[in-house]
């Protein structure tokens, strides 16, 4: 599943070729801001960016030796270059390319994202419009409360998304940052310049301050906004989920010809989509904690975020690729059932409709607990018989007292639950 998902685009940014491109492009920049500073000459410089290659299997080869990843690439780079090979790494140390290149991945891999949520928020904008008008019941703790839509259900969700879209472009700036200032930050054997001048050519911004690295709070504010939007999915995802259950059956994810729902019961159409959602959610919240973990380093710097760094990072934007690559097709295909929707809405016998009688005895005079009293009596008698909350309070004489039966019925008006839909869908941009 996800195994086969990380050859797709998003799974090829953080491929070793793809890395070492990237920290090729770093050094060669770095070479070319030196030599307008006179440090490199220009004849070196073309004979650098002529010859300038690197052999993947080489660099792994030599990695065994060096158990170094940059000093094996930067080894390997130089058997290509000869005398120039002096040049290269100048005054840089290992985290000057590896941070910068991770920037550059995570910048790579928050454009894909901001792609596939710019497409999920379409789908939700069509959906929310569709259903503006399919009347479902709205749940409290699980249990039945008033009228709603199944639009104003779907608009809450794009509302979210829509926050999570801009949380993802806000982590793709806060990643836009370069680091070439040297073994503990002080560009002690570089100049200024030429960070600033890689970090131009590559649209980064150079880093305020750093120590050996970019400070890992930036990192963890990435990944936990990852974890951020699992966790709106696995919402989503949980509530079709409920939906789907077999005594509700509002709505239910799409199932295909030859589909198998299980392997002993051949009737189960099973929510299977959305469940591997919810799981692989779980995943980036764990992933989220162990960002947490890496904010802390010693002094300057120490290498036990880089470990975990190199699996969180790549899993994190991978999982959450393939999530919404699976949840935008599901949602699209959604098989929503408006007449289970208005069947469930009559299940507790017109109970829904409680809050808008109590508030019209306490028109009529009353205070709210004696209001109260009355209408959770006549429910409980709805709830212990199999009378209709509507003819209850018809016999009642307590309600009777107050309201004509004209007044009751009125209660019972579905559309005065949804008479500030469009409001609600002005505000969120529907």
């Amino acid at each position: 599943m996800i195994e086969r998902y990380t050859l797709s685009k998003m799974g090829n940014i953080w491929l070793d070729e793809h890395k070492f491109a990237i920290m090729l492009k770093i050094e060669l920049l770095a070479c070319e801001a030196m030599s307008k500073l006179g440090i490199i000459p220009k004849k070196s410089l073309e004979k650098i960016k002529k010859n300038a290659k690197f052999d993947i299997e080489e660099i792994r080869r030599l990695e065994e030796k060096t158990k170094h990843d940059v000093v094996a690439f930067i080894n390997n780079l130089g058997q290509y270059l000869g005398p120039e090979a002096r040049y290269l790494h100048i005054g840089l140390t290992s985290s000057d390319l590896l941070d910068t290149s991770l920037s550059i991945q995570c910048v790579e891999a928050s454009d894909i994202l901001i792609s596939d949520l710019k497409k999920f928020l379409l789908i939700l904008k069509a959906k929310a419009k569709k259903y503006k008008d399919s009347y479902c019941i709205a749940r409290t703790h699980g249990v039945h409360a008033e009228p709603t839509t199944f639009g104003l259900k779907l608009a809450v969700w794009y509302d979210e998304t829509q926050r999570n879209l801009e949380r993802m472009e806000q982590a793709r700036e806060m990643m836009r940052i370069g680091k070439l200032s040297g073994a503990v930050g002080t560009y002690a054997n570089i100049d200024p310049y030429v960070e600033e001048y890689v970090c131009q050519q590559l649209n980064l911004k150079p880093a305020n301050i750093a120590t050996q690295i970019i400070q890992r709070d930036v990192h963890c504010q990435f990944v936990t906004t990852l974890a951020l939007i699992a966790s709106s999915l696995n919402k989503f995802a949980t509530e079709i989920r409920l939906l789907q259950k077999t005594e509700v059956l509002e709505v239910e994810e799409p199932f295909f010809k030859g589909q198998i729902g299980s392997s002993a019961m051949p009737h189960k159409r099973n929510p299977i989509t959305c469940e591997r959602i919810s799981g692989l959610s779980r995943l980036l919240r764990a992933n989220a904690q162990a960002a947490f973990e890496d904010i802390c380093l010693w002094h300057e710097r120490d290498i036990s975020h880089s470990s975990v760094e190199r699996v969180i990072l790549p899993d994190s934007t991978i999982v959450l690729n393939y999530m919404l690559h699976k949840f935008i097709p599901l949602l699209d295909g959604l098989l929503v059932y408006p007449k289970n929707m208005i069947s469930s809405l009559s299940k507790t016998r017109g109970l829904i409709y409680s809050q808008r009688v109590l508030l019209e005895l306490m028109k009529k005079g009353l205070t709210r607990e004696q209001a109260y009293d009355i209408i959770q009596s006549c429910a409980m008698q709805v709830w212990q018989e199999t009378s209709d909350f509507k003819d209850v309070l018809y016999r009642d004489r307590r309600v009777r007292r107050y309201l004509k039966e004209s007044e009751i019925d009125a209660c019972f008006d579905i559309k005065y639950y949804t008479r500030f839909r469009d409001r609600i869908y002005k505000k969120v941009g529907l």
